[in-house]
């Protein structure tokens, strides 16, 4: 059995071309899924840390979010045939009439390597897919990103959608993006805001933990 800890370092290298086969080597070899899981979440706790201190850029963290979105597609047949639990459920999307979602992807990255099941509904997402996504999954967090100042009252327009039809309770809410700030998701009826991916791990697990 080869060292698991070489996943860590190719995560934190942002070496997404070698991660799907070390991933496979690692589950051919009898580690258990919920082993390299730890070690991939290893991994992306360190990126977000480097790039909370600055050490590293967006850039990186594009590198290092494609390895986990690789290593788990590797390991998703087994996980979902093992009992290895998830911390959570999140739906996440980019709101309607807004077609970034560079920033999404990589808070996506985040959230599914340290053990959140997310489910991305992509960009461009209209109130009412986000408000029919909620009641199919059921998730315990939504997920709503902004990155233009002529999409961001968007968060507002969904989270009153979710009133209207009486699941606004069964799920905490999340925004983000680049022109959002803390205040102004919590103007819009947000239950919590995240400048990036390593702070939205940190408050999803907080909202998941009072839930």
């Amino acid at each position: 059995m080869s060292d698991c800890s070489i996943l860590v370092e190719k995560v934190v290298e942002g070496d997404w071309k070698e991660i799907a086969r070390l991933t496979q080597e690692e589950i051919d070899s009898g580690t258990k899924p919920e082993e390299i899981i730890l070690k991939l979440q290893a991994g992306m706790e360190l990126v977000g840390e480097k790039y909370s201190t600055g050490e590293y850029f967006l850039p990186d963290m594009m590198k290092s979010a494609r390895c986990m979105s690789l290593a788990f597609e590797v390991l998703k047949p087994v996980v979902e045939s093992s009992s290895f639990g998830s911390l959570g459920k999140i739906v996440i999307g980019t709101v309607k009439s807004d077609m970034h979602d560079i920033g999404k992807n990589i808070v996506t990255g985040f959230l599914r390597g340290v053990g959140f099941d997310v489910i991305d509904l992509g960009a461009d997402v209209s109130e009412d897919r986000f408000v029919e996504e909620v009641i199919r999954h059921q998730p315990d967090i939504l997920g709503l990103s902004s990155l233009l100042t002529t999409t961001m009252r968007q968060i507002g327009v969904v989270i009153k959608k979710l009133e209207e039809s009486g699941f606004r309770s069964s799920v905490k809410v999340i925004a983000g993006g680049a022109p959002i700030t803390e205040k102004f998701a919590m103007s819009m009826g947000a239950d919590a805001y995240a400048a990036d991916g390593g702070q939205a791990v940190k408050v999803c697990k907080q909202l998941v933990q009072r839930s």
